[in-house]
Protein backbone atom coordinates (compact mmCIF):
# COMPACT_ATOMS: atom_id res chain seq x y z
CA UNK A 1 0.00 0.00 0.00
CA UNK A 2 1.22 3.52 -0.99
CA UNK A 3 1.95 5.88 1.93
CA UNK A 4 -0.75 9.02 1.36
CA UNK A 5 0.97 12.56 1.87
CA UNK A 6 -1.11 14.60 4.37
CA UNK A 7 -1.77 17.47 2.38
CA UNK A 8 -4.05 16.08 -0.73
CA UNK A 9 -6.63 17.42 -2.32
CA UNK A 10 -9.96 15.05 -2.12
CA UNK A 11 -11.73 13.99 -5.25
CA UNK A 12 -9.32 16.03 -7.84
CA UNK A 13 -8.14 13.33 -9.98
CA UNK A 14 -5.39 13.54 -11.24
CA UNK A 15 -1.97 11.93 -14.21
CA UNK A 16 -0.31 9.23 -13.55
CA UNK A 17 2.80 8.76 -15.37
CA UNK A 18 4.54 6.18 -13.55
CA UNK A 19 1.42 3.78 -12.64
CA UNK A 20 -0.19 1.12 -13.96
CA UNK A 21 -3.75 3.28 -14.15
CA UNK A 22 -3.92 6.73 -16.51
CA UNK A 23 -5.45 8.43 -13.60
CA UNK A 24 -5.92 8.74 -9.76
CA UNK A 25 -7.45 10.34 -7.27
CA UNK A 26 -7.59 10.60 -3.33
CA UNK A 27 -10.96 10.15 -1.27
CA UNK A 28 -11.96 9.91 1.86
CA UNK A 29 -13.22 6.86 2.85
CA UNK A 30 -16.17 7.32 5.59
CA UNK A 31 -15.67 4.05 6.99
CA UNK A 32 -12.35 3.72 7.90
CA UNK A 33 -11.53 7.59 8.05
CA UNK A 34 -8.84 7.26 6.10
CA UNK A 35 -7.31 8.47 2.95
CA UNK A 36 -6.93 6.75 0.14
CA UNK A 37 -6.11 6.41 -3.23
CA UNK A 38 -7.98 5.35 -6.36
CA UNK A 39 -6.54 4.22 -9.96
CA UNK A 40 -8.81 4.04 -12.95
CA UNK A 41 -8.47 4.38 -17.01
CA UNK A 42 -6.14 2.46 -19.28
CA UNK A 43 -3.39 3.70 -20.77
CA UNK A 44 -3.40 2.00 -23.79
CA UNK A 45 -6.71 4.16 -24.49
CA UNK A 46 -7.84 7.16 -25.60
CA UNK A 47 -11.36 8.23 -24.74
CA UNK A 48 -12.23 10.70 -27.15
CA UNK A 49 -15.48 12.08 -25.69
CA UNK A 50 -16.30 14.46 -27.76
CA UNK A 51 -17.69 11.55 -30.31
CA UNK A 52 -21.19 10.46 -28.94
CA UNK A 53 -20.86 6.97 -30.61
CA UNK A 54 -17.90 5.83 -28.38
CA UNK A 55 -19.69 7.62 -25.17
CA UNK A 56 -22.63 5.33 -26.05
CA UNK A 57 -20.96 2.56 -26.14
CA UNK A 58 -18.51 3.47 -22.64
CA UNK A 59 -21.74 3.97 -21.12
CA UNK A 60 -23.73 0.79 -22.62
CA UNK A 61 -20.02 -1.35 -21.04
CA UNK A 62 -19.90 0.48 -17.76
CA UNK A 63 -23.94 0.65 -16.75
CA UNK A 64 -24.37 -3.00 -15.16
CA UNK A 65 -20.93 -2.23 -13.09
CA UNK A 66 -22.27 1.17 -11.73
CA UNK A 67 -25.89 -0.49 -10.68
CA UNK A 68 -24.29 -3.18 -9.07
CA UNK A 69 -21.53 -0.69 -7.42
CA UNK A 70 -24.63 0.87 -6.11
CA UNK A 71 -26.46 -2.01 -5.18
CA UNK A 72 -23.61 -3.35 -2.82
CA UNK A 73 -23.99 -0.38 -0.42
CA UNK A 74 -20.28 0.79 -0.56
CA UNK A 75 -19.38 4.33 -0.99
CA UNK A 76 -18.96 5.16 -4.48
CA UNK A 77 -16.57 7.34 -4.90
CA UNK A 78 -13.85 4.83 -3.42
CA UNK A 79 -14.60 2.58 -6.85
CA UNK A 80 -13.28 2.79 -10.16
CA UNK A 81 -15.84 2.87 -11.92
CA UNK A 82 -17.20 5.61 -9.97
CA UNK A 83 -14.64 8.10 -11.16
CA UNK A 84 -14.37 6.31 -14.68
CA UNK A 85 -17.51 7.83 -15.25
CA UNK A 86 -17.06 10.40 -14.29
CA UNK A 87 -14.67 11.14 -16.45
CA UNK A 88 -16.99 10.95 -19.48
CA UNK A 89 -18.69 13.94 -17.86
CA UNK A 90 -18.28 16.87 -19.68
CA UNK A 91 -15.99 19.17 -17.84
CA UNK A 92 -13.96 16.70 -16.48
CA UNK A 93 -10.51 18.15 -15.85
CA UNK A 94 -7.08 16.75 -15.17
Amino acid sequence: MAKIRKNVKLNKPFRTPSAKKKFAVYVKNRKTGKVQIVRFGSKELSIKKNIPARKRSFMARFRPTLAKAKRSGKQLNTTPVYWAVKSWQKGFKV
